[in-house]
């Protein structure tokens, strides 16, 4: 079964580079360049997870991951953070704003690829 990703990201290059990797692991990308066009999407879209930028234009990650965590109908999708910022105190903080796990930029495709599985795996067999 073909899992559908929303990726947030408002750099070009970044969101080209991991799109076009997460395609070629057979599954389906959606999006977004900024925290308003991803809630809007997460909502018509219901992807199985988002990748979720933290820095981003218009609404930021932080606030994005709230208004999505705090709504019923998408509070359940689970949210990877990804930042170029890789204090403790970020991945804290990205917890805080309701993120269900947390990866570091540049993307290492392995690792992150290992954690959307786990989430993806615990999603569809909670408990």
């Amino acid at each position: 079964m073909q899992r559908n990703l929303l990726l947030v990201e408002d750099n070009e290059m970044n969101r080209d580079m991991l799109s076009r990797r997460l395609l070629k692991r057979e599954f389906r990308v959606t999006l977004a360049v900024d925290g308003a066009e991803a809630i809007a999407k997460a909502k018509s879209e219901r992807p199985d997870l988002i990748l979720m930028d933290m820095s981003l234009p218009v609404i930021d990650g932080w606030e994005a991951t709230r208004r999505l965590k705090a709504d019923p109908d998408t509070a359940g999708i689970p949210i990877i953070a990804l930042t170029a910022h890789a204090m403790a105190e970020d991945e804290r903080k990205a917890r805080e704003a309701g993120c269900d796990d947390f990866d570091v930029k540049p993307v290492e495709l392995p690792r992150l690829l290992e954690k959307i599985q786990g989430l993806l795996n615990r999603s569809a067999n909670p408990g």
